[in-house]
């Protein structure tokens, strides 16, 4: 058996940049151990999958390590795979998934998802939270993710984190944020559960990010950057309890698994 596989950069807009994310097409679901088994073999923070049906398109999110509920930049890669690709023909697509359904539109500014919005709860940081960082946060947060509030750009730049420690935190991860001069917010993402030390630039921790970052600076409307090394710019804009993420994407590679 033959697999399309198609590598994507998301959130950017020159390869080397943003958050790379393989993505294969199939005419048919494959059994969930043979999907790990291809995004272990993948070695990158997501492998999305997906099989078009007649009224939308079944995507699914694997990192080496397990399948996950939400991912953005490989949401992202996907549509860019359908729309440059594929040639899908209508001008936004509905996701099938595991957090509902999905719809990316391309447009001028790149494409367009539009995510359930998730509101963090302010809770007292776990010890092995403070341990794990090294830094006492001004706050902390609880989404999907902890969501780590620090100082300044600098800290979350600066931040060295014990990731085995992290590991050992129940959630699926720690995102750390500040406010920033020359964008709305900064932030750095880790998931050293998953066997995702630190991931690039994180679509769906923008989910909990915008929320916190709308009450906090009154605004709907938002540009991020996660300050990976390989960063990345997300524009985010709130609308009621959905999010629309919106960025870029580029080709790095084609290729065809066999099995």
């Amino acid at each position: 058996m033959d697999i399309k596989l198609y590598q994507v950069d998301a959130f950017a807009t020159n390869v080397f940049e943003g958050n790379p994310a393989a993505v294969c097409p199939l005419d048919h679901w494959l059994d969930d151990h043979k999907l790990q088994k291809i995004a272990e073999e993948n070695n990158l923070s997501e492998t999305a999958f997906f099989v078009q049906t007649e009224t939308n398109v079944e995507l699914r999110w694997f990192t080496p390590e397990d399948e996950v509920d939400l991912c953005g930049h490989a949401t992202l890669a996907a549509a860019h795979v359908l729309f440059t690709h594929l040639h899908f023909a209508q001008p936004s697509i509905s996701f099938s998934t595991r957090s509902g359904i999905l719809i990316v539109e391309k447009t001028a500014a790149g494409y367009s998802m539009d995510f359930p919005a998730t509101i963090p709860s302010n809770i007292d940081a776990p010890s092995t939270l403070i341990d794990a960082l090294g830094i006492t946060p001004k706050a902390v947060y609880l989404a999907f993710d902890y969501v780590v509030i620090l100082e300044n750009q600098q800290q979350v730049s600066d931040l060295k984190p014990d990731f085995a420690k992290m590991a050992e935190l129940d959630h699926r991860g720690v995102v750390v944020t500040a406010k920033d001069d020359e964008h709305d917010f900064v932030s750095r993402c880790f998931f050293p559960k998953l066997r995702v030390n630190e991931d690039p630039v994180t679509g769906s921790a923008h989910c909990e990010l915008a929320p916190y970052w709308q009450r906090e600076l009154n605004k709907d409307t938002m540009i991020a950057k996660q300050l990976s090394k390989r960063s990345g710019v997300v524009h985010c804009d709130i609308t009621g309890e959905r999010v629309v993420l919106s960025g870029h994407a580029v080709d790095f590679m084609q290729g065809t698994i066999t099995l």
